[in-house]
């Protein structure tokens, strides 16, 4: 994930070919090879996107690591690497498609190692430090990095992260589009009702896009 959704307080080979010798998800060795898998399919915002298009009864039932093998077979058969056959059975059951692209040994570093997400500021940020704030009550249908809990509520921001690529657009192929992303702090009542602790304050991760003046 490209950045944390929220905190809450009471204060690979040389040579690649489109073939695998095992399953991803079967056995436990996908739990440490399917993140380190995800860069040759993409930025993780694609990849978030590829999760919330799971079935829910995956989804709900699947652990963190379970999700990203399920994705990557996903994208794999998608991209005509492999067959959903060949997926089951756990081999090869045809000859492999041929890639235009190699990751060779000495490549292999940079393509592991995460990039910044940090980009030059087109526009001054909106909103400073100690300034109310209500967050948008937006359904998009496709990936977002707003949590549905957190929509339609007044928070203080509590700090500015930067301006960074807007996961929004970029997982849909659309460009970086670049945004100011800010910390904004919720009273836990304000999410959750007069039932949550008193004491309960949520801090989410916010884009600008997200968020408008109270």
């Amino acid at each position: 994930m490209t950045w944390a959704a929220c905190t809450v307080s009471a204060k690979s080979s040389p040579s690649r070919t489109s073939r695998c010798s095992t399953p991803l998800g079967r056995g436990t060795a996908w739990r440490s090879t399917a993140p380190w898998a995800t860069p040759a399919f993409g930025p993780s915002t694609r990849h978030a996107r590829a999760s919330r298009k799971l079935p829910p009864d995956v989804y709900l039932t699947s652990s963190y690591y379970k999700k990203w093998a399920v994705r990557l077979e996903n994208l794999v058969v998608a991209r005509g690497l492999a067959g959903a056959d060949e997926i089951k059975a756990g081999h090869a059951l045809r000859p492999g498609k041929p890639l235009k692209r190699k990751l060779a040994a000495a490549d292999v570093p940079n393509t592991l190692t995460r990039g910044s997400y940090s980009r030059p500021a087109e526009a001054p940020a909106r909103f400073a430090p100690g300034g109310r704030v209500r967050t948008k009550n937006i359904h998009p249908a496709t990936h977002t990095r707003l949590p549905r809990y957190a929509r339609d509520k007044i928070g203080v921001i509590e700090a500015i992260r930067g301006c960074h690529v807007f996961p929004d657009t970029a997982a849909l192929g659309q460009g970086e589009n670049p945004q100011w992303l800010y910390t904004v702090l919720f009273e836990g009542r304000e999410l959750w009702g007069d039932s949550a602790e008193p004491s309960l304050k949520v801090s989410v991760e916010a884009f600008e896009p997200y968020l408008e003046p109270a």
